[in-house]
C-alpha cells in the first residue's frame, strides 16, 4: 500500500505565491499530468457526444438508414463508457493532488510553528493562523484538484470551436468572440474578488486578536471595569468585519450571476443562429441539435473554467499567507559551537544588567518592574537580544536545540495542550521522576480529583484553574530535569500556603541544580540562597531576602502591602 501522505515534505519554493503553487505542480508532476489527461480525455468524449447524436439523427431517423442509428448509437454508448472511466480516474488522481498538497502544507506548517516555538507570538499573529489553519489549507489543495477539470474544459472548449468553424464558420465566429469575452468579464470580477477577500481576511486576523487579547486579559478589565470599553471596541470592530463580508458577498453574487448569464447569451446566440442556418439550408437539423448540445456543453465548461479561475486566485491568496509563515526565521541565533559540559565554575550571565548565576545555586531575582523581569528571563533563556552568556559564550554561538535542552525557561503564562494529559508530563519516560515532580509542585491533588487520573484527556487545560495550570506546568518543567530551571513568576495564583509547600519543596528537588526564580514573592525569596536586585536594568544590590530589607528600594517592591 502506498504510504500517504509521502514522510518527506521537501523544501518549498517561498519566492513568491505563484512559485509556491508551482513547486506543488512540480511535486505532483505525475498525478498532475495524468489528471490533466483523463479530464481532457473525458471532456473531450463528452464534447463528442453531441456530434454523434447529430450524426445519428440526419442518417438514422431522417436518412431512416437503420444501420446509421445503430452505428451511432454505439459511438454514444461507447463515448458515454470512456467519459465515465477516464472521469473516475481523473477524480482520483485530483483527489490525490488535493489530499497530498493539504497535507503536506500541514506538515511544512507544523514544523515551521515546532521550529519557532516561543518565537511564534513575535512573528506571526493569533488571527492569521486561525485564517490559515481554517480557511488557506483547504484552497492550496482544491486548486490543484481543480486544474484535471480546468484543464479538460480548455481542451473541449478549444475542440468545440474547430467542430464549429468547420460546420458553419459563422457559430464558430461566435464561439471564438463570446468565450474570451465571458472569461475576460469572470477574470475582472474575480480580480475584485481577491482584493475583498484580503481586506475581509485582514479585518478578521485583527478581530480575532482583539478577541484573544480580551480573553486573556478578562480578569485584569474586570479588575478595573473595562469589559463594557472593550465589549463596544469588540462590537464596531465586528460590525466593520460584516460589513465587509456583505461586499465580498456582493461580488461573489455577480460573479455566481455572470457564471449563467453570459454562457446563457452565448447559448442563446449561437442556437439562433443556427435555426437561422437550418432555414437557409446552411446547417442540417442534426448538426443545429448537435450545435445546441455544443453550447450546452459550452456553457458548462466555462462554469468549469471560471471555478477553477476563482480557486486559482482565491489559492494565490492563501499561498501569500503560507509563504509568510514559512519564510519566518528565528530572531535569536543559533551557532554551531559545544556546549561545554556542566561545571561549578560555569555562570549564567545576562550582558546587559551585569547578573551572574553561579551553577547549583537556588537564586531569586527580583525586578523593579514586570516588564525588566520579562525581558531579562527572555535573554537568560535565549529568547531575545542580546543574548545570555554561558561559560563566558553568548548563548546565540551554541545550537538552539542544545541551549532549550540544558536551559528551561516556564513564563507567566505556561500553556497545556489538548491529549492525554500522562504524555504532556513526561510519563512515558520516567513515571517515577514525574510522580517526585508533581509532589514537588504541590500538584498531586489536581491528578487525584480528575476521573481517569494521569490518563486524563483535557482539552488545552480549560478543565483547569489558573493555579492548577500553573502547577501543573510547574510539575512538566520539574519533570525535564534541566540544567538550568528559570521560573518566571511560577506562584502568583497560589495562596500563601501552597506557595510555602511549592517554594520548600523545590528548592529540595533542585538541589544542586542551577534554579533561577524571578519574583517579588517574600515567600519565595525567603527560601533562595541568594538574591539579586535589579533596578532600572541593572543589578544593585545582592545578598540574602533579610539582608536586602533594608534597602529602602527593595523593601517597597517586595512588601506586597505588609509590614515585613
Amino acid at each position: 500500500m502506498r504510504e500517504f501522505p509521502e514522510p518527506d515534505t521537501g523544501v518549498p519554493h517561498l519566492g513568491s505565491p505563484l512559485r509556491f503553487l508551482l513547486w506543488f505542480v512540480s511535486v505532483y508532476k505525475a498525478p498532475m499530468t495524468f489528471a490533466v489527461l483523463f479530464g481532457s480525455a473525458c471532456t473531450v468524449a463528452q464534447a463528442l457526444i453531441p456530434a454523434a447524436v447529430g450524426r445519428g439523427i440526419d442518417q438514422g431517423l431522417i436518412g431512416q438508414d437503420r444501420r446509421a442509428l445503430l452505428v451511432w448509437s454505439g459511438c454514444v454508448l461507447l463515448l458515454g463508457l470512456i467519459q465515465a472511466v477516464t472521469g473516475t480516474l481523473r477524480d482520483r488522481c485530483a483527489l490525490t493532488n488535493r489530499l497530498g498538497a493539504t497535507y503536506r502544507t500541514v506538515r511544512m506548517l507544523t514544523a515551521k510553528v515546532a521550529d519557532l516555538g516561543a518565537e511564534l507570538p513575535r512573528s506571526i499573529s493569533a488571527g492569521s493562523l486561525v485564517t490559515i489553519s481554517t480557511t488557506d489549507l483547504g484552497r492550496i489543495g482544491l486548486a490543484l484538484e481543480s486544474m484535471a477539470r480546468g484543464g479538460g474544459a480548455v481542451v473541449s472548449i478549444v475542440l468545440i470551436a474547430v467542430l464549429m468553424l468547420v460546420a458553419s464558420w459563422q457559430l464558430g465566429g461566435v464561439v471564438l468572440l463570446g468565450v474570451p469575452l465571458v472569461a475576460w468579464v469572470v477574470a475582472r470580477l474575480m480580480r475584485r474578488l481577491h482584493q475583498r477577500q484580503n481586506d475581509l481576511r485582514e479585518r478578521q486576523g485583527a478581530l480575532t486578536d482583539l478577541a484573544v487579547d480580551i480573553v486573556d486579559g478578562l480578569q485584569v478589565m474586570r479588575g478595573v471595569g473595562g469589559e463594557r470599553v472593550f465589549a463596544a471596541r469588540y462590537a464596531a470592530r465586528s460590525q466593520r468585519v460584516r460589513s465587509e463580508g456583505v461586499r465580498l458577498a456582493t461580488v461573489e453574487a455577480w460573479i455566481a450571476g455572470c457564471r449563467l448569464l453570459f454562457p446563457g447569451f452565448l447559448t442563446t446566440a449561437i442556437v439562433g443562429l443556427g435555426i437561422h442556418q437550418v432555414r437557409a439550408g446552411v446547417l442540417s437539423p442534426g448538426a443545429l441539435v448537435a450545435f445546441y448540445g455544443y453550447a450546452v456543453f459550452l456553457a458548462e465548461q466555462m462554469r468549469r473554467l471560471t471555478t477553477t479561475v476563482d480557486r486559482l486566485t482565491r489559492a494565490l491568496a492563501g499561498a501569500q499567507r503560507i509563504v509568510g509563515v514559512l519564510s519566518a526565521v528565528r530572531q535569536t541565533g543559533s551557532g554551531t559551537r559545544t556546549m561545554p559540559d556542566h561545571r561549578d565554575e560555569f555562570f549564567l550571565a545576562d550582558p546587559v544588567s551585569g547578573l551572574t548565576v553561579p551553577a547549583g545555586s537556588h537564586t531569586a531575582i527580583v525586578c523593579a518592574r514586570a516588564s525588566e523581569a520579562d525581558a531579562l528571563a527572555d535573554r537568560l533563556g535565549h529568547y531575545a537580544d542580546p543574548p545570555g552568556g554561558y561559560a563566558g559564550v553568548p548563548l546565540d554561538e551554541f545550537p538552539v536545540d542544545e541551549v532549550r535542552r540544558r536551559i528551561l525557561l516556564v513564563d507567566r503564562d505556561p500553556k497545556l495542550f489538548s491529549g492525554v494529559l500522562a504524555d504532556q508530563l513526561g510519563c512515558a519516560a520516567d513515571p517515577d521522576e514525574v510522580g517526585r515532580a508533581l509532589w514537588a509542585a504541590s500538584a498531586q491533588d489536581v491528578i487525584d480529583a480528575l476521573p481517569d487520573g494521569l490518563k486524563q484527556e483535557i482539552g488545552g487545560g480549560r478543565e483547569f484553574s489558573g493555579g492548577q495550570r500553573q502547577r501543573l506546568a510547574l510539575a512538566r518543567a520539574l519533570a525535564a530535569d534541566p540544567e538550568t530551571l528559570i521560573l518566571l513568576d511560577p506562584t502568583s495564583a497560589q495562596d500563601a500556603h501552597t506557595e510555602a509547600r511549592i517554594a520548600d519543596r523545590v528548592r529540595a528537588h533542585r538541589a544542586g541544580r542551577r534554579t533561577v526564580v524571578l519574583t517579588t514573592s517574600p515567600i519565595l525569596l525567603d527560601r533562595a540562597d541568594h538574591v539579586i536586585f535589579v533596578e532600572n536594568g541593572r543589578v544593585t544590590a545582592e545578598g540574602t531576602h533579610r539582608e536586602l530589607l533594608g534597602s529602602p528600594s527593595y523593601r517597597p517592591v517586595v512588601s506586597r502591602g505588609v509590614n515585613l
